[in-house]
Formats: structure tokens, C-alpha cells, sequence
């Protein structure tokens, strides 16, 4: 939980003033949330419809819809890491100027931010880029060569561990300034900001496929607990992982969870209600 030192009452206005500035770097996350519900409302829809129609095209050996898909998750498992190498430094000395810390020794922090649940999630995307690079590159046959699918697993695995680890060092105050004088400019940490909102709407395309599905409406009390209870976990698990960067600082500001709930619920709503395959996006 981050701890605050109380404020000089001479920057106490000052403090809640800037509280209200939306596009401070503090309310990020915030930023991210309403971005997301925006985006839920007009665009993303239409984007999904986008994606699977991709697939489609993929599915009919289709080279140029296979890069884009490939690129595609690869930007899924590159942005995050990027994002947090070039934010660590700058979101650390405004956490020191601010008398801030992090700390996730409590239960609900820590089994969030457990590096175990964010290394298995992007294992998945790690497979699926193996997957799909393997059959381009060396066909189904080469792939199941075991002299090439073995090392091709172990050098994905490595791979992720060492993603995992760049992500998770995000959290880490930095001892030393980084060398590279990029990451001390604060373009670096803008250019953090677009990673991670990029890898938001990349996650939120795929949380947007369930409103393709073909669910006609709920038929009783009981079908709309269930598909809220699904909705709710899923939701979790798929916007948790781009979200925690910001989380970590307003994970127990009561509105962040507010809002986090409101970026997903025009997808929720869907889902409960019933949605149409067939429908046209």
C-alpha cells in the first residue's frame, strides 16, 4: 500500500487541486479507465470485428492477416515490457518526491501483483506467437520436429522469464540513475504511458470477442448471477495485467475500482443481455 507522509498545510491546497488534474501523472490510471470506456462504447467493437475478420483471412492462408496477427501479439508481449523500462526511473522519483512508497505485503496486493499469475498469462501469448512464427517459418512438419520444437519452447520460456522480470523490476526503485539518457528524459515516460494504453486496447479487443458470441438473453435469476460471476473473472483476468502498472499507486483509492468496473461495463452489459453473432459490427 503506498504510504504518505502528510503534507505541509502550506501544500495542502496545492495537493488537492493537482488531485483533480486528470491528465496527471498520478491519475494515469484513472486516465486509462475512462479511455477504456470510451473506447468499449464507440470503437472497440468495431476494431474486434476487425481482428476477426483477420482471423478469417488467417484461416484461408491469408500472408499478410497471419503478419498482422503474428505482429499483433507480439506487440501484446513486447509493450508492457517496453512501457516499464522506460517509466521505472521517473515513476520512482515522483514517488520519492511525493514521500510515497509501495508496499504489497498485505493480502489483496500481494495475490494481485504476484508475478506468478502475469508470467502464466503471458506464457499463453508466448505460445501462441511460437505457434504461429513456427508454422510460417518451418512449416507443420518442422514444428513437429522435436530438434525444433524443444529448444523453440525452452528459448520462449526463457524469454518470458526475462520479460516477466522486466515487468516486475517496474515496481523495484531504481539504486542509480539509468545509464541510458533517454530513460532520464521525460519523453521516455510518455512514450511508457502510449506502451501501456496501446497493450490496454489490445487486451480489451480480446475481452470484446465475447460480445461476438452467440448468447441469447439470460433466462432466469440464476443464468444472471452465473454470467456475471464468469464476466467478473474473466474481466479480472484480462484487465488486470495492463492495468497493474497504474494500479499499484491507486489500488486503494475507493474510486479506482469504480472506475475499472465502468471502463468494462458496456461489455459486461452485453454479455448479460444477450448478444448476436450475426449481429453487424
Amino acid at each position: 500500500m503506498p504510504k504518505r507522509n502528510p503534507p505541509p498545510k502550506s501544500d495542502e491546497a496545492s495537493t488537492t487541486k493537482r488531485s483533480f488534474n486528470l491528465f496527471a501523472q498520478h491519475n494515469r490510471g484513472l486516465l486509462l479507465d475512462i479511455v477504456v470506456f470510451i473506447a468499449n462504447l464507440f470503437l472497440m467493437r468495431l476494431f474486434t470485428g476487425f481482428v476477426i475478420d483477420l482471423f478469417n483471412l488467417a484461416n484461408n492462408n491469408n500472408s499478410l492477416a497471419k503478419l498482422a496477427l503474428i505482429s499483433g501479439a507480439l506487440a501484446m508481449w513486447i509493450l508492457p515490457a517496453a512501457g516499464a523500462v522506460m517509466k521505472r526511473w521517473h515513476f520512482h522519483q515522483r514517488l520519492a518526491h511525493e514521500k510515497k512508497s509501495l508496499d504489497f505485503d498485505d493480502k489483496l496486493s500481494g495475490c494481485l501483483f504476484n508475478p506468478i499469475f502475469y508470467f502464466c498469462l503471458n506464457l499463453v501469448v508466448m505460445s501462441a506467437i511460437i505457434a504461429a512464427l513456427g508454422q510460417e517459418m518451418v512449416g507443420k512438419k518442422g514444428m513437429d520436429n522435436g530438434a525444433v520444437f524443444v529448444p523453440t519452447i525452452f528459448i520462449g520460456l526463457a524469454a518470458t522469464i526475462f520479460q516477466t522480470y522486466l515487468i516486475y523490476r517496474y515496481f523495484i526503485p531504481p539504486k542509480k540513475p539509468p545509464r541510458s539518457e533517454f530513460l532520464r528524459r521525460p519523453e521516455s515516460e510518455l512514450l511508457g504511458d502510449v506502451c501501456f494504453f496501446f497493450n490496454m486496447l489490445m487486451f480489451q479487443a480480446a475481452w470484446n470477442l465475447l460480445t461476438f458470441a452467440d448468447l441469447g438473453r439470460v433466462s432466469g435469476i440464476g443464468e444472471f448471477f452465473g454470467r456475471l460471476f464468469f464476466l467478473s473473472f474473466v474481466a479480472l483476468l484480462i484487465y488486470f495485467p495492463p492495468r497493474m502498472f497504474y494500479l499499484a499507486e491507486d489500488i486503494y483509492r475507493p474510486r479506482t475500482w469504480l472506475t475499472m468496473l465502468l471502463a468494462n461495463s458496456p461489455v459486461i452489459f452485453k454479455v448479460l443481455v444477450g448478444t448476436k453473432s450475426t449481429a453487424g459490427w
